[in-house]
């Protein structure tokens, strides 16, 4: 692992020791960016950092932290808010939590928003400063395609309130940042991939072998997906969409029920 200063853009990746954080630590490396990578276990994060400083000659910086806890995630934030080279913070930490809402434990809900709603929001506004000033950069945060799974009640799909709500946060959130940052040369992505082939659904006691091959992306595609994405201004990536009119229509179904909503009048079905 080595520190040294380098002229080579920067790139700081959360939950980075597998998984989609570890294809991007990976691409990124490839792609000549020096690299900062943050997770919780200090011997997978130590023996990337050693593999992709061997193989592809990028200073990689590592950072223990586990961003549910504040000390941990405010470390984070400083590191980021100091850097003068930063062009590229990937927000990629989090868990699951499938379970029904009334099973899952309060304070597990709790990580789960800190992590994915808390942490995004903070390291977010602690990047963008630096990156307004230079007039470039980009952020990069992991949202899912269950985002849009509120209307879903199949039960073949997971039990998922609090996960599902946290990534809409983050595809709100994009959104609307986006609008902010219109004309700034920094860009902003929701990526909300479908099924992986990672450790997650793992984690979680389920046995990826018997999910369907066909709905299984590679981590690696994911990545390419969103970089690809990333050049062609895309605020919400979904990496499997072949049709983005369908983003297209939801998002003109959200202007419509705005403007019909806004009245002084109760509608009808709400009059005595």
């Amino acid at each position: 692992m080595t520190t040294e200063t380098s002229a080579r853009p920067r790139a700081l990746v959360t939950g980075a020791s597998s998984g989609i954080g570890a294809a991007f630590a990976e691409r990124l490396a490839r792609d000549q960016h020096d690299l900062i990578i943050v997770a919780r276990r200090r011997e997978r994060l130590e023996a990337l950092a050693q593999r992709l400083h061997e193989t592809h000659h990028v200073t990689v910086e590592g950072m223990v932290a586990d961003l549910t806890q504040s000390t941990e995630l405010h470390a984070v934030e400083k590191r980021i808010a100091e850097d003068t080279a930063l062009e590229l913070l990937v927000n990629n930490a989090g868990f699951g939590g499938y379970m029904p809402f009334v099973a899952l434990d309060p304070d597990r809900a709790e990580e789960l928003i800190s992590l994915q709603v808390v942490a995004v929001t903070r390291l977010t506004r602690a990047a963008l400063p630096g990156m307004l000033a230079r007039g470039h950069g980009a952020i990069i945060n992991i949202s899912s395609r269950l985002a849009f799974s509120a209307a879903l009640s199949s039960p073949t799909m997971p039990k998922r309130a609090t996960y599902a709500a946290t990534k809409a946060y983050i595809n709100t959130f994009t959104q609307l940042l986006h609008d902010e940052l219109a004309g700034t040369g920094v860009r902003v992505q929701a990526l909300c991939p479908g099924v992986v082939r990672t450790e997650f659904h793992e984690r979680m006691g389920q046995d990826p072998s018997r999910l369907p091959a066909a709905i299984v992306m590679s981590p690696e595609d994911i990545v390419e997906a969103s970089l690809a994405g990333l050049k062609l201004g895309e605020v919400i990536c979904v990496p499997a969409l072949d049709d983005p009119n369908l983003l297209t229509q939801i998002q003109q179904d959200e202007r419509q029920l705005w403007e019909h909503s806004g009245g002084n009048t109760l509608a009808k079905r709400y009059r005595p």
